[in-house]
């Protein structure tokens, strides 16, 4: 299976890319760097979405795989980004109760297409990742994926917990993985759910743990600190299609 690219470089070709529509998770520029072209690039990526940075020419160099990169180098999405929407839509469809997969600051491209992965694998009817410090769609993702990208949608949020907020006027219930919390086996983890994973180093950010309803931790006997992220979000994962088959 072959993965579009997803590194666009020089102003004409990081201009066309953003007039033509197309998902721009990044756009990196040269620091100082404010002629007529890379404003206009500038100003146009100001309409979407899309994070923009300012780099010091040797970042650029660095990253270039062309060596032409006229100071700007965009990162695009692999495969485009779905709306939250579309996830409910699909448990609708399925006529199941929704079972969706938020993460927080998964920023190794691997575990998040190993999360996908699984989440595809249990059965879940989406992904959520956040704008910010987190790994995107990029082609690396697809491929760790294993082809799950294409069964499974993701979406990308600005703000986790208000998403969560407005999931939870639809009926859906949030538990979060942290090893502050309730066993898993001692909570109920059926109906209209949500899961979320926080990254290896900093877990779930406070401001998202408090909107979940729950904590659950996984039983740990070894002298290490925690789970890889997309190992602990299969765990889980699995502890809520067990629940769901009893």
């Amino acid at each position: 299976m072959r993965y579009e690219e997803f590194t666009i470089e020089g102003r004409n070709a990081v201009m066309e890319a953003f007039r033509s529509g197309k998902t721009i998770d990044r756009l990196f520029v040269l620091d100082g760097c404010q002629d007529g072209p890379v404003k206009s690039i500038i100003r146009e990526a100001k309409k979407t979405d899309c994070i923009i940075s300012f780099v010091k020419k040797e970042r650029l160099d660095q990253m270039s795989e062309t060596e032409k990169h006229q100071g700007v180098i965009a990162y695009a999405a692999a495969y485009e980004y779905a709306e939250v929407e579309d996830i409910l839509n699909a448990a609708r469809e399925k006529e199941e109760p929704p079972f969706i997969v938020l993460l927080d600051s998964i920023e190794d491209p691997h575990n998040l297409g190993a999360i996908i992965r699984t989440a595809h694998q249990a059965g879940a009817h989406g992904v959520i990742i956040p704008k910010r410090r987190a790994a995107g769609l990029t082609a690396t993702v697809a491929r760790t994926s294993a082809g799950a990208l294409n069964y499974i949608p993701v979406a990308k949020v600005t703000n986790l917990a208000v998403t969560i907020e407005e999931l939870k006027e639809k009926g859906l219930w949030f538990v979060c993985a942290d090893m502050d919390g309730e066993l898993m086996y001692k909570l109920n983890l059926t109906g209209p759910i949500g899961l979320v994973i926080g990254s290896e180093g900093e877990g779930v950010g406070r401001l998202v743990k408090e909107k979940c309803d729950f904590t659950a931790k996984i039983p740990m006997f070894g002298k290490v600190d925690s789970l890889n992220a997309s190992v602990a979000m299969g765990v889980m994962a699995y502890e809520i299609v067990r629940q769901r088959m009893k």
